[in-house]
């Protein structure tokens, strides 16, 4: 059994007995295997996304469901959890900085009489999970009213850091002070637990809202003396926080990977001739004023995970054009690429012929694993890694798993 104790084999045995049975693997699919691979799944806790399922559950029963996803991802082979642990500006842990997460007991900044993070980490750990912390950097709240936060709030404390738009509450990304304070509240859980990594997701400035202007007029006129536009202002902001947390992480805690993943495409052809042959609505360097190929390039991160949430053929932004486009990206920077799979689309009402085939994901893996680059796969999210609705999940186990990997470090 190797590394794997009697409990944890137990766990991923009883899961499979229930319904998670991951079937013999295929002689090509054993060929194909990697032993050093990530293999992932996020865990949104967000809206209690994943997890825990409502606020105000007791201790005891979130712990119950939070085991449940680990020996679910456990059973699917997975070796790496990405658990958001800051999903707007509160902690899933005894912050020095923000409350208490509202999505633990249904008030924010209420003391849920436990530490979810330790108990998290001791957990993922147990099982040779690691265990990934997920921070968004600048949201505030789903809500634009600062008077629904807790009193003691930064957001209310200092009223000038935060900005309505598109119906949320955001930090402002253009005033240093606010850098500063956002690194130091997501790096307080780095400093204080035995995370194996610090993810950011896809959030930095928000996406467009039709009609809307990010107000950030004060902000610019302060600090954007220098910059040829107000874009490359905001690029420059967002590159700081990328750069400088990297530099801090490797100050401390080197063995502490920092990864982020974007949406996925950085800029179409059409816009930049270094550009993926892709015609998105959205492109991350001119609307979220995210560089994302400029943080590969630079290696100011570990890992870069492009949630390429489209099938194989889409007319918009192709699987199979996007996925070279990432592994030319990284090739020989240093920085591993792993691969976002919309796992939430397969099976989901309204969605288009290709998800609702459970193969859709498994040929993926096997596009993906054409380019060496590619060092794996995760998974959004949990929940459907569990429940696996109409079982493509356990068909890319039965494809591409068929053993345990170790992820890369």
């Amino acid at each position: 059994m190797g590394r794997m104790t009697r409990r944890r084999f137990t766990a991923a045995t009883t899961l499979a007995a229930g319904g998670l049975a991951l079937g013999a693997p295929r002689a090509s699919a054993v060929a194909a295997a990697n032993t050093t691979e990530f293999r992932g799944m996020w865990a949104a806790t967000v809206a209690n996304l994943d997890w825990p399922s409502k606020p105000g559950l007791s201790p005891d029963r979130q712990k119950r469901e939070l085991r449940a996803l680990y020996d679910a991802a456990l059973s699917r082979r997975l070796n790496v959890v990405i658990l958001q642990i800051r999903p707007t500006a509160d902690a899933f842990w005894p912050s020095r900085y923000e409350p208490w997460s509202e999505f633990l007991t249904g008030h924010q900044g209420r003391d849920p009489g436990w530490d979810p993070l330790g108990f998290a980490v001791r957990e993922a750990h147990d099982r040779d999970l690691q265990l990934h912390g997920w921070f968004n950097p600048y949201r505030i709240a789903n809500h634009t009213d600062p008077g629904r936060l807790v009193r003691s709030h930064p957001a209310r404390v200092h009223p000038g850091w935060a900005v309505p738009y598109g119906g949320k509450l955001y930090y402002n990304p253009g005033l240093p002070e606010v850098r500063r304070f956002v690194q130091d509240a997501m790096l307080d859980a780095v400093w204080h637990y035995e995370l194996d990594g610090v993810h950011f997701d896809d959030y930095f400035y928000p996406y467009p809202a039709a009609g809307k202007e990010f107000d950030d007029d004060a902000a610019w006129r302060e600090h954007g003396k220098g910059f040829p536009s107000r874009a490359a202002w905001r690029r420059d902001n967002i590159d700081r926080l990328v750069r400088e947390t990297g530099e801090r992480i490797r100050s401390r805690k080197k063995h502490v990977r920092f990864g982020i993943s974007p949406f996925a495409v950085w800029r179409n052809k059409s816009t930049d001739s270094r550009g993926s042959d892709t015609k998105a609505g959205v492109q991350t360097y001119d609307d979220l004023y995210a560089d994302t190929r400029k943080w590969v390039r630079e290696q100011w991160i570990d890992y870069i995970v492009p949630q390429v949430y489209w099938h194989i053929g889409n007319s918009a932004a192709d699987y199979a054009r996007l996925v070279p486009w990432w592994a030319k990206t990284v090739h020989g920077t240093g920085v591993d690429l792993y691969i976002g799979e919309a796992l939430y689309r397969q099976g989901a009402s309204g969605q288009p012929a290709p998800w609702q085939d459970p193969a859709e994901l498994s040929r993926h893996l096997t596009l993906a694993r054409r380019h060496s680059e590619v060092r794996g796969n995760v998974y959004f999210s949990a929940r459907q890694v569990a429940d696996d609705p109409i079982g493509a999940m356990a068909r890319v186990v039965k494809d591409h798993y068929p053993r345990r990997a170790r992820p890369p470090r």
